[in-house]
């Protein structure tokens, strides 16, 4: 696709990156920070420990007034600094482990063919929006949460309101205070009934041991619920799409079914999409240079990973979509110490739902043309608010 199209970033972040690899920029709030459009200094940021994901330090670019309050009041591990940001991390990494997440494959595969055989029950036309790519994501996470699947119409709608750009900030604090009072029931119902899921592990490892206090567990499963579900959805669709809209590609993926292959073309998805567009966000602790730039302690950063997704010293022809592309080292998932702790599951999800759809619905294609397409503009996680198909 040429650059313009709705799969590319904004074409002033590609001008930005030729001319200089870190650009002053100003925020929602008069503030300025230091955009960093290249591939190479954006893992320099991201690796530097110079540079804190802490939200309350003065400078920080905050992504719009809801988020601020948000961060201010709920600190995750995301919001945290090393050592503490790994004390927290290491509490969940058994769970996110390659070994325990290959292990939930069959799960997953049955979750996609019962869904798709739902499809074909129905029969076209169909929104693969919420008939498909948001349901996968959302049972997945919900059987290794342990929270009822019964309730996703519930925290769907409290997870939208918390990754729209447009919510005023009163509507981000009660959407995130009422999903932490429904997850820290469920935690006090794992405490008294534990089973075989992460929420019971926290109840019974971590809370009831007091390495966690309520607020605390129940803001990480926020955390993790919103993650493992927002994105996978919004990357099952929007990767559709992009394969429709780039017919070669597609049949490329339905030729070739051989696991290694869906694996690499999952990762060129991801580079070539980067879903999360409003950058990974740091502050300078001291007084750093990056591509040539002094940034001063106190300054804002900005990520941009779109753009370093995009970077031709990275990726030769970066605005081409080609699944044979060696594109493992993207920035989709971020870098670093905080690359996302659920990238395993999500890479096993993407794998198993582009191995399966387009096989066993060869004739997919789009019920409405392009520009009828809405595309989540106003969201921090891009996608489509639905997709149209038929076959």
């Amino acid at each position: 696709m040429t650059r313009g199209c709705p799969f590319d970033p904004p074409a002033e972040l590609g001008r930005l990156r030729e001319q200089e690899a870190v650009s002053a920029a100003t925020l929602w709030d008069g503030s300025t920070a230091w955009l960093v459009t290249r591939f190479a200094e954006q893992r320099a940021v991201l690796s530097d420990g110079r540079f804190s994901s802490d939200p309350t330090r003065p400078g920080y670019p905050h992504i719009n007034a809801g988020s601020s309050l948000v961060r201010r009041r709920s600190k995750t591990m995301m919001a945290m600094d090393d050592p503490e940001h790994e004390v927290y991390r290491r509490m969940l990494t058994q769970d996110f482990t390659i070994r325990r997440v290959e292990a939930l494959r069959p799960r997953i595969q049955r979750i996609v063919d019962e869904l798709i055989d739902e499809l074909i029950a129905a029969g076209p036309p169909a929104d693969l929006v919420t008939q498909f790519a948001l349901p996968v994501p959302s049972r997945v996470i919900c059987e290794l949460l342990g929270v009822p699947y019964a309730d996703h119409e519930f925290f769907q709608r409290l997870s939208g309101a918390l990754v729209s750009g447009g919510s005023a900030p009163g509507e981000v604090i009660a959407a995130g205070l009422e999903l932490r009072s429904y997850l820290s029931g469920l935690l006090a119902d794992k405490l008294r009934e534990p089973a075989d899921d992460l929420l019971s592990r926290l109840a019974t490892e971590r809370l009831a041991t007091g390495q966690l206090t309520t607020v605390q567990a129940a803001d990480m499963a926020v955390l993790m619920l919103i993650a493992g579900h927002e994105t996978t959805a919004n990357m099952i669709a929007l990767g559709t799409l992009a394969l429709l809209e780039n017919p070669d590609q597609l049949i490329e993926l339905q030729k070739d079914p051989e696991p290694r292959f869906v694996a690499g073309a999952v990762e060129e998805l991801l580079r070539y999409l980067t879903i999360s567009h409003s950058g990974r966000r740091r502050v300078a602790t001291e007084d750093v240079e990056i591509g040539g730039q002094l940034i001063r302690a106190g300054d804002g950063v900005v990520v941009t990973n779109d753009s370093g997704n995009r970077d031709p010293a990275a990726f030769p022809d970066p605005d081409v979509l080609d699944l044979r592309r060696p594109a493992r080292h993207h920035l989709a998932f971020g870098f670093g110490p905080h690359q996302c702790l659920g990238q395993s599951l999500a890479r096993v999800e993407l794998q198993v739902v582009y191995g399966t759809l387009y096989r066993r619905l060869p004739t997919l294609r789009l019920a409405v043309g392009l520009d009828q397409i809405n595309f989540k503009q106003d969201m921090l996680v891009y996608g489509v608010h639905s997709l149209p198909v038929e076959w």
